[in-house]
């Protein structure tokens, strides 16, 4: 795994926005580390199709990150592999969840 530092994350009000690069139909779910850009690469089993790759995503970042599935939202991107997630948690708590799971 990558370095969250890398990660381009920003904080407002009470929520924590980031962006994904999804590789849906994958042979497993996971992060796989984080891009150029600054998104965070997240394999997902299931397929682009009908929003099941998006509700794998909520339910993968849900477990990931120990948050309600409520409290986690995309923004922008619903139809694509670049997405803009939201979080409804305050910075601190987000960073320093991914930086457990991200280190290499």
């Amino acid at each position: 795994m990558t370095d969250a530092t890398r990660l381009s994350i920003t904080g407002t009000d009470g929520a924590v926005r980031f962006a994904i690069r999804a590789a849906p139909r994958a042979d497993r779910n996971g992060i796989d580390g984080v891009t150029d850009t600054g998104a965070l690469r997240i394999r997902l089993t299931a397929p682009p199709v009908e929003g099941a790759a998006n509700a794998a995503l909520i339910t993968f970042l849900a477990e990931t990150l120990r948050l309600p599935k409520r409290d986690i939202s995309i923004i922008r991107g619903a139809r694509g592999r670049d997405k803009m997630v939201e979080i409804a948690a305050p910075l601190a708590v987000v960073i320093e969840r991914l930086s457990a799971i991200t280190r290499p």
